[in-house]
């Protein structure tokens, strides 16, 4: 017992930097810490010699509780909120970029999706400057009507696109942290949107097929949700 007390091991913590954080014990977002450790021998509670590396830790602020580095990978409920109103803002242009941009019913739609996703104060001329200005870039996009009943599906998953960089940075990153059920919904508003003016054009499927590829959905599953909304629409 006596040795017990006289010898011990303490790890002594540095800070490296902080910020902000979701802490799954206080299901939250709260202020973090991260901070790296070095385990020391002590006699009487002295450290003295070093007996290496205790790793890497981030601590709540809050409760003090401690996780791995990989607890960082989870977005804030801010960043979270946000990805998913640039996702919803993004398949709305999407499928104006295909050709509902004429119909005032599309519009609408759009609109309406977009407020609805966090965007309160979008304007119908805010999202058809937008499209202007992607129609009018010719060398990343060309216009739907231009296009072979082939050669969109390819300008949507071709990499140098317009199209297929903004869906696949706005939705692949939100797709690894929504469940099925909110990846459905965010290809089901895409949808409504299409369907506002009557069945879907050909451009439209497209892009709505881009759009659950890039949320990571099965092709099967892509099928259904589209027929399903069609037939309710």
């Amino acid at each position: 017992m006596k040795l017990t007390r006289v010898w011990g091991v303490r790890t002594s913590w540095h800070t490296e930097d902080d910020g902000e954080f979701y802490c799954p014990e206080c299901g939250g977002d709260r202020a973090y810490h991260r901070r790296t450790g070095t385990r020391r021998l002590t006699v009487l509670n002295v450290p003295l010699l070093d007996r290496g590396p205790a790793g890497t830790v981030v601590e709540c602020a809050a409760c003090h509780r401690q996780y791995g580095p990989e607890v960082l990978v989870c977005p804030t409920t801010a960043r979270f909120s946000a990805m998913l109103r640039d996702a919803v803002h993004t398949v709305a242009l999407a499928v104006l970029t295909a050709g509902g941009a004429s119909a005032r019913p599309t519009r609408d739609a759009a609109v309406g999706a977009v407020r609805a996703a966090g965007f309160t104060d979008c304007t119908e001329d805010q999202l058809l400057g937008l499209l202007a200005a992607i129609v009018a870039d010719e060398g990343r996009f060309r216009r739907s009507d231009e296009l072979g009943p082939d050669s969109f599906a390819e300008a949507v998953d071709g990499c140098g696109s317009w199209l297929s960089i903004e869906l696949h940075e706005a939705l692949e990153p939100l797709a690894d942290h929504l469940a099925p059920q909110g990846r459905e919904r965010v290809l089901l508003q895409g949808a409504h949107i299409a369907l506002a003016d009557g069945p879907y054009l050909p451009a439209e499927r497209d892009v709505l097929e881009a759009v659950g590829r890039c949320l990571s959905l099965h092709t099967d599953d892509i099928d259904r949700l589209l027929r399903a909304a069609a037939t309710t629409s």
